[in-house]
């Protein structure tokens, strides 16, 4: 079960586009509805809790310091999202979805993402990076080059330079790919990386049509 902060009440939700974020390890959806107002219009955003304990704070799965995962831990926690995910849809009219992580929430965004490539619009992966699943890469590259914003700091010392390898290897493999650096960011999510994500997200995600109508009003 996951705890969700939401960017909007229950009965502005419908027509929408739904944003699921997720957060880093060691964090919880806290630092990542501080986003929401820099979101673009039309778009309902859900920040996610993760269920693995990581102190009094929140993770999605067990992470070692060189960035080592299980692959049955990281499915497990895939399953969770989607079990979320389809209630979710299922009991709201939102006209789609896409996907925003930040550092292991990226990875768990992009894990998402391999697991059912058509079901998401656009994915943005902050800081972060791809984990290494031989048994998802049977099926790669992906039917469907889904838009996909990576977004860092070529300085961050939290990703190790085999992770941006491997992670620039897989969304060039596999992605229609916009990839931007940030110097000076470090591992954070910097006011000109948001202020590009709002682009991306104007760019790739479908416009709702009730934002549509307002915009014709004004």
């Amino acid at each position: 079960m996951h705890n969700v902060l939401w960017s909007a009440p229950p009965e502005a939700r419908p027509g929408t586009h739904l944003l699921v974020m997720l957060h880093g390890y060691g964090t919880d959806e806290h630092s990542m509805a501080r986003l929401f107002p820099s979101i673009p219009r039309g778009i309902t955003s859900a920040a996610l809790r993760g269920t693995f304990p990581v102190g009094d704070s929140h993770g999605w799965f067990l992470l070692d310091p060189y960035l080592q995962s299980d692959t049955a831990d990281v499915l497990e926690a895939a399953t969770g999202i989607f079990t979320w995910l389809d209630r979710t849809m299922a009991g709201a009219s939102f006209s789609g979805g896409s996907l925003l992580g930040f550092s292991q929430g990226m990875a768990m965004a992009t894990t998402l993402l391999r697991l059912r490539p058509r079901r998401f619009s656009a994915v943005v992966g902050l800081s972060g990076f791809v984990t290494e699943n031989e048994l998802l890469a049977m099926a790669e590259p992906l039917p469907v080059p889904v838009p996909y914003f990576w977004g860092r700091d070529r300085e961050d010392w939290v990703i190790n330079e085999d992770a941006i390898v491997n992670t620039r290897n897989w969304l060039e493999g596999n992605t229609a790919l916009t990839a931007r650096t940030y110097p000076g960011m470090g591992h954070n999510i910097g006011s000109d990386e948001i202020r590009d994500v709002n682009v991306f997200l104007r760019s790739y995600v479908p416009r709702s049509p009730l934002d549509n109508k307002e915009n014709n009003r004004a």
